[in-house]
């Protein structure tokens, strides 16, 4: 799910957002009311849910989520709805206003607490939040990162040979400070974490077993054909300004 459309939303907003499976999510497409207003248009929702699964029908609501940094008491009677719509709503906050100094992401599920046949609440138990993001949207988060150390704010994209260069610059610190880790281990300066060994043993398994000579060849036609994406992008380029310049003529 991207937050880029919470934080649109972020005048204490809530939504309701869906999910495929468990492991695949998709942003939510409405804000329903401004949290203030305690109070949801069921038939509005129930209508907007209806168009969305005739694009997506593979999707159904598993819970909703609100900008801001803890659970409110307005939160309670939020909840109470979804869990009419979805079996153990999920709710998510997000801290849009950066109360902790960054934008944390919380997420919740309700149970049932008090004395049976007595007065009744609801408890929310917090769950273990696991960041998912494609290559693309880490690029773009590692360039607005990069404007806070630039004096006025701002920075501009870079070419393709230095975000290789940078890329290559990280994976080569990163493979370091695994190694450094490793010796340390070996010589015993650092107590084993088992863990930690699992994660290089999935590392290490997930290397491909291919000899030097097929590497060098897999990347050399990589390489050629990349080079030729590029020539044929440029000459179609060059081919266009031309044509606009005979055009005018």
């Amino acid at each position: 799910m991207h937050n880029y459309n919470i934080i649109g939303f972020c005048w204490r907003r809530f939504d309701q957002f869906y999910s495929q499976n468990e492991k695949q999510g998709s942003e939510c497409q409405w804000p329903l009311l401004p949290m203030h207003f305690v109070a949801v248009d069921m038939e509005f929702a129930k209508n907007m849910y209806e168009l969305h699964k005739k694009v997506s029908p593979s999707e159904v609501i598993v819970g909703w989520y609100a900008t801001g940094y803890d659970i409110t008491e307005h939160s309670v009677l939020i909840h109470e709805y979804y869990s009419r719509e979805a079996p153990n709503p999920i709710h998510m906050t997000v801290d849009t206003a950066l109360q902790s100094n960054k934008m944390n992401i919380r997420a919740y599920v309700s149970s049932q607490m008090g004395v049976p046949g007595k007065t009744v609440g609801v408890m929310f138990t917090p769950l273990t939040i696991k960041y998912i993001y494609y290559d693309t949207e880490r690029i773009g988060v590692d360039l607005l990162q990069r404007t806070r150390a630039s004096p006025s704010r701002t920075n501009g994209l870079t070419t393709d040979l230095a975000q290789v260069a940078s890329a290559a610059g990280r994976v080569q610190e990163m493979l370091s400070t695994m190694l450094s880790y490793i010796e340390d281990v070996l010589s015993g300066k650092v107590m084993a974490d088992n863990s930690v060994g699992r994660y290089l043993m999935d590392l290490v398994n997930k290397v491909p077993k291919i000899t030097a000579e097929d590497f060098e060849s897999m990347l050399n036609s990589n390489i050629n054909d990349l080079l030729m994406v590029t020539y044929l992008a440029n000459l179609t380029q060059a081919q266009i300004a031309l044509n606009e310049k005979l055009v005018v003529l």
